[in-house]
């Protein structure tokens, strides 16, 4: 029996298909359409997760869309009435789109099915689909709780809003989630850091990770400033914020001019550089999260009793504050669905469909039931050779595994950079060593030259390392697995180099020039990492690579990025890697056993 999970027309459309409970495929529409966050009907995707079933229409009983459209458009015209006459313009710019999509999402679904029958010439009777509409932040606490190892947990999301809620406190037993309390509207911590994100002048809903990025620039100075004007902060981590401040309820823009009085500096142009203040502001913004979500994390422990807590929503995207949940809360342990934001939400209307909906109990097992995310397309080595010869691209084939690690190892130990194309893509917004740009972490240099020649990213980013799972604790003080590198920690003290008088006292964006350990290309300023640990099992072709390379020189660890350039979505076919690689700074592509070279 399956079950199909949609989200769109929001942000990042995504389909998931599940059989008997098991997630078969799940793809976001970007990763085919090339258009980053993609937010239009994902029928690209659907058509991706179908073929697993040979688009046998007539087996699926379900489909679920990740929230309550009417519940949101109620929402909407709340706001409108509340915030009128100045609220005009924001209801100008929804109407069109939802008059003509949001309103209508049950036969645009039937419209596609019917077409994809269509055109496959399969059979398909509407009327033994359910189409059923998960509430928002059912859907991400399902994609959290269903997906862990958990028979019971704790259930915490956070996002911007979904219909009403902006954060929602459950509690996850077997086959069902209780959702007890929520914040709501336009109280939301997600939107604080949006507003934040817009004011340091990146772009919202994709540049938030830019700014926790940033933060370690910069000092923490201006958290009283915040607390005494932005946001109210109360003991439990239920929150208010002051919309004098804010008028995303009323504008097209994030914030107003009382805003930007407050910290008395314009908000800051994309093509402008930044200034230690930026950095100071961010870092202040990024220690304010952390207080919320902690005290959200601790007074749902003392409400539930619960060891085990699961994170879901655009926020548990925020790695540096999900390792201080794990490290400072009262809970015993943490998982976090690496697909935390809407994407994920379409697996998680699918699990709540046939867990609560269709009252199917969960089989646990000592794992999450990802498969490490990779669940996207994936191309035999007969499609890759035959994309090479049809383009006429020299290639060498190692048809032997072990050869094929030992040949990319050498070239990671000669400073080369490498596309590494391997198997299914993944899910969600991390490549974790399936569509991934690879190289040395021990080189100092190398975070300069990923950023300046390959990403064509902004200087003060940061790398993640990938390291065997066995292997985390020879270099972080990281106490906990962290497949899906979604958790911050830091680099143990005896990898650290001691830093001269002047580069201790570099400020900002200098902080760069100073080497502080012997992985320098991943320990961040502060000396943190967002870490992937790699497991044997999940992961086998990049476990066998780091290995390798950590007989060749003694460590398991390598600079782990995801493979695009600035802008764009990771890469999904052979001939979207190697036209990125042409492109780059790339020194050597690795299509499955194919090595292709720049001459």
């Amino acid at each position: 029996m399956y079950v199909l999970g949609i989200s769109a027309f929001y942000h990042d459309s995504a389909v998931c298909l599940l059989n008997q409970g098991r997630i078969l495929a799940a793809a976001q529409e970007e990763r085919f359409t090339r258009l980053k966050h993609d937010s239009s009907f994902p029928q690209n995707a659907l058509d991706y997760c179908l073929c697993f079933i040979n688009y046998d229409l007539e087996s699926v009983k379900a489909v679920a869309f990740y929230d309550k459209p009417f519940l949101k458009f109620e929402r909407i015209l709340e706001t409108t009435l509340t915030f009128s006459p100045r609220s005009y313009l924001p209801f100008i710019d929804a109407m069109p789109i939802w008059l003509k999509q949001k309103l209508y999402i049950k036969d645009i679904i039937k419209r596609s099915l019917k077409k994809t029958a269509k055109d496959k010439n399969k059979k398909i009777n509407l009327k033994n689909i359910d189409i059923v509409f998960p509430e928002h932040h059912l859907s991400h606490a399902a994609s959290a709780f269903f997906s862990s190892h958990y028979s019971q947990a704790a259930v915490l999301t956070i996002d911007g809003v979904g219909e009403y809620s902006t954060a929602s406190y459950g509690l996850g037993r077997d086959n069902n989630i209780e959702i007890f309390a929520d914040l709501k509207f336009p109280h939301s911590l997600g939107l604080l850091y949006s507003a934040f994100t817009y004011y340091l002048g990146f772009e919202v809903n994709d540049g938030e990770y830019k700014v926790m990025g940033l933060a370690p620039y910069g000092e923490p100075k201006y958290i009283q400033l915040i607390k005494d004007n932005l946001i109210d902060i109360k003991p439990d981590g239920s929150l208010r914020l002051n919309m004098n401040f804010f008028s995303f309820c009323t504008s097209r823009r994030m914030i107003n001019d009382k805003f930007i009085k407050l910290f008395g500096l314009i908000r800051r142009d994309p093509k402008m550089p930044l200034e230690q203040k930026h950095m100071d502001i961010a870092a202040s913004l990024q220690k304010v999260v952390e207080e919320v979500m902690l005290n959200m994390a601790d007074n749902l422990y003392e409400q539930t009793g619960e060891q085990n807590l699961v994170l879901a929503g655009g926020v548990a995207l925020n790695c540096v504050a999900n390792g201080r949940v794990l490290r400072e809360s009262k809970f015993s342990s943490l998982w976090i669905q690496p697909a935390a934001s809407d994407a994920g939400g379409a697996l998680g209307a699918a699990l709540a469909c046939w867990h609560m909906y269709l009252d199917n109990k969960r089989q646990i097992t000592d794992r999450d039931i990802m498969q490490g995310c990779f669940l996207g397309p994936e191309f035999s080595s007969t499609d890759i050779k035959y994309f090479l010869e049809n383009n006429n691209i020299e290639y060498d084939y190692i048809a032997d595994d072990q050869n094929l690690y030992e040949k990319v190892c050498g070239y990671l130990n000669d400073k080369k950079i490498i596309g590494w194309f391997q198997g299914r893509m993944e899910f969600g917004p991390r490549a974790l060593g399936s569509r991934s740009i690879i190289a040395d972490a021990r080189d100092p240099y190398m975070q300069e030259t990923l950023n300046v020649k390959v990403k064509f990213r902004e200087e003060f980013r940061p790398f993640a390392p990938a390291v065997l799972e066995e292997d985390a604790q020879d270099y972080f003080y990281l106490k906990s697995k962290s497949p899906y590198m979604l958790l911050v920690d830091y680099v143990k003290d005896e990898r650290r180099f001691t830093l001269n008088d002047k580069d201790k006292n570099l400020q900002g964006l200098d902080k760069l020039k100073s080497v502080r350990s012997d992985i320098n290309a991943v320990t961040h300023v502060d000396y943190s990492a967002r870490i992937q640990t790699v497991n044997k099992e999940i992961n086998p072709r990049f476990w066998h690579l780091l290995n390798t390379f950590k007989k060749l020189t003694g460590y398991s660890i390598l600079v782990n990025t995801s493979f695009n350039v600035k802008g764009e979505p990771i890469v999904c076919t052979p001939s979207e890697a190697y036209n990125c690689f042409l492109k780059t700074g790339m020194d050597i592509l690795v299509l499955g056993n194919f090595i292709v070279r720049k001459r």
